[in-house]
């Protein structure tokens, strides 16, 4: 997986929330969690497994809502941010953070109900492998998301420290075939980049997004927007 030594270093998680959540950041942040909360509603009581939580911002959520949740990563800096975030939240269910590698889950097969991954595919260096370890220990749902080859991530993608892998719907359409997972849902979002999100006010932010949201949501925009939500289940 790309970039795992980076994830893992101490400064770049105390500051992985405020330099990509906050500004109109924000918006992405407050998107994201609303396709996860709708792919999976409802919530409570429901047993889920992050791969690469991070932070905890997914994780601390679902608990919240009343799942019964761990949070998989493994970034030993990220977790700790996560259990901090954890401390300061009242939560509903249940949460537990482990350090692991998210291509050998440390879980029996059908163990959870719900297996969730975001940020994650486009670091994957080997996307099938990691998708049908997802589904080995899911029993009903897999929900992850995926940066798009045709859209304007695609233009400076090679600026990026790392890059991303970027995928047209026919590979992840492929991917879901090879592992035996069919599509309940998939939903395209953001045509424009969320690096100009992050770089602006939330008060700017707001207007341009939504001009954003009245030109996405057709067939052609649909198809150069930034990143894909796919909500799956098990066959």
């Amino acid at each position: 997986m790309k970039g795992q030594e980076w994830y893992q270093a101490d400064d770049v998680a105390e500051e992985y929330d405020d330099k990509r959540f906050s500004k109109g950041g924000q918006l992405i942040d407050r998107r994201e969690k609303q396709a996860v909360l709708e792919a999976i509603m409802p919530v409570e009581d429901r047993t889920i497994l992050e791969i690469a939580c991070g932070t905890g911002r997914f994780t601390v959520m679902l608990a919240e809502q009343g799942a019964d949740v761990v949070g998989l990563d493994i970034s030993a800096a990220m977790l700790h941010q996560g259990r901090a975030k954890a401390q300061r939240t009242e939560l509903a269910g249940t949460l537990e953070f482990l350090r692991g590698d998210a291509g050998r889950l440390p879980f029996p097969d059908d163990h959870f109900d719900t297996v969730i991954a975001m940020r994650f595919f486009h670091l994957a260096d080997d996307p099938e492998a990691f998708l049908r370890e997802m589904r080995r220990v899911a029993s009903e749902q897999v929900v992850f998301d995926t940066f798009n080859r045709f859209s304007s991530r695609s233009i400076y993608n090679w600026a990026l420290p790392m890059g991303s892998r970027l995928y047209s719907k026919g590979e992840v359409s492929t991917l879901l075939a090879k592992t035996n997972l069919t599509l309940v849902d998939v939903e395209d979002d953001f045509l424009l980049p969320y690096g100009l999100y992050r770089a602006i006010p939330n008060g700017l932010a707001s207007p341009i997004r939504s001009i954003d949201e009245a030109l996405g949501g057709h067939p052609i925009t649909d198809h150069a927007a930034s990143v894909s939500y796919w909500n799956t289940r098990l066959r």
